[in-house]
């Protein structure tokens, strides 16, 4: 059974559960999130897994999901100075997948290195390549890169995927692989491409727009496959030896797999799922976690309006990045109002009898950003809190 099946007895256990919290607050459901962490591992199929902090940012859920299984190894993390806090609390190989250009970021990526850490930091340039090279001379130490490779695909008048590397070929990778050679203070250690447009676009549905998206991502992936091989054979031809080849995200796990060049893949937003992953054709994970904002109003019949709520997820804007309303079921967002800064109106009309003070539950658009409006969640397990754990908001932790 899964929570799907059993939600319209969920608001009730849920209400019952936070009776007397003060709103709004986020929390995580532990049964969720295992059942999320145990279909995951099924879907790799055993292909080590590295876990994207940024879809998580909470230490306390990212030792959860180590503490797991052995297939969770190494973390993606978003910012160097990330990685360092997280080095604080015991993490290692620590691939920061994002360029770090300031002088004093890459110095903690350059101290976590002395101090005998694994770190590696991304490059698509040889701007970058010059940069980081000097500032790991300065630090006297040797630094791991990583090529960050580019997998959108083009299709006649449609860019099918993200802007991101400016390393799109052969030719691309190697002129960055040669500047790195001729360094002094970098070694290549791996290569990562993030096929965005098949692993963070959802396809199910029957209507046009999904089952275009469908036949799209068909196309792309041999042209994904066919770039990444490419690139790996034309690095192991210069005599690389490659730690690892990163590919994926949560939704194109199963074809990353496949794929006999890459030696792991990236799972994040997996472990929430949040609301723009219930619409995946190949894979269900549970709504793991969530938020609860306070009915304060009711100016009609049908109609209660709570305090605060207005949690946009970044991206394009577009109602997608709204927040979702999930329990009780039936509760929906105000097409002219939306999710507000303080107040929020929400449509039910269901069984349920609401009043004032009641929660309205609802689940952030996106993953990790739903950590960065609270300072804490509270951790639910078998019908009852069982934990209060700090973000990295909690912990006074602001990267980005």
């Amino acid at each position: 059974m899964t929570a799907n099946d059993w939600q319209p007895m969920m608001y009730q256990m849920y209400r019952e559960i936070f009776r007397g919290k003060p709103m709004p607050f986020a929390y995580v459901d532990l049964d969720l999130l295992d059942a999320n962490i145990q279909s995951i591992l099924k879907r790799a199929q055993g292909t080590p897994i590295r876990v994207a902090s940024k879809s998580v940012r909470c230490t306390a859920i990212l030792k959860h999901i180590f503490g797991a299984s052995t297939a969770f190894q190494g973390v993606m993390c978003y910012s160097a100075l990330e990685a360092a806090h997280l080095s604080q609390h015991g993490f290692d190989d620590l691939l920061v997948a994002y360029p770090c250009w300031h002088e004093d970021h890459v110095a903690a990526a350059c101290e976590l290195i002395r101090a005998g850490k694994s770190v590696t930091l991304m490059v698509d340039s040889v701007e970058h390549i010059r940069h980081l090279d000097a500032l790991a001379a300065e630090h006297g130490v040797m630094l791991p890169i990583c090529l960050d490779i580019d997998l959108s695909i083009d299709f006649p008048g449609l860019h099918f995927g993200v802007w991101r590397s400016s390393i799109f070929g052969v030719d691309d990778a190697l002129k960055v692989y040669d500047a790195a050679a001729a360094s002094s203070c970098l070694r290549l250690e791996g290569i990562m491409g993030y096929e965005a447009q098949i692993a963070g676009l959802g396809d199910a549905g029957t209507g046009l727009r999904n089952r275009l998206i469908r036949l799209l991502k068909r196309r792309s992936i041999p042209q994904i496959v066919e770039r990444r091989k490419a690139i790996v054979e034309a690095l192991q031809a210069r005599g690389v030896k490659l730690r690892f080849v990163n590919g994926g995200g949560t939704g194109s796990v199963e074809s990353t797999i496949q794929e006999k060049v890459v030696t792991e893949v990236t799972v994040g937003s997996g472990f929430y799922a949040p609301g723009l992953f219930d619409h995946y054709q190949a894979f269900k994970h549970q709504p793991a976690a969530g938020f609860a904002i306070e009915i304060v109003r009711q100016p009609k019949v049908g109609i209660y309006t709570c305090l605060g709520g207005g949690y946009i997820a970044s991206g394009s804007t577009d109602a997608n990045k709204q927040p979702v309303p999930y329990l009780p079921e039936g509760a929906q967002l105000m097409t002219l109002e939306g999710a507000g800064e303080v107040q929020t109106p929400i449509v039910y009309q269901g069984a349920e009898k609401l009043a004032l003070g009641d929660p309205i539950f609802l689940r952030h658009s996106k993953a990790g950003e739903l950590c960065e409006r609270f300072n804490s969640l509270y951790l639910i397990a078998q019908g009852k809190i069982v934990d209060q754990v700090p973000t990295y908001r909690g912990e006074g932790m602001s990267f980005l």
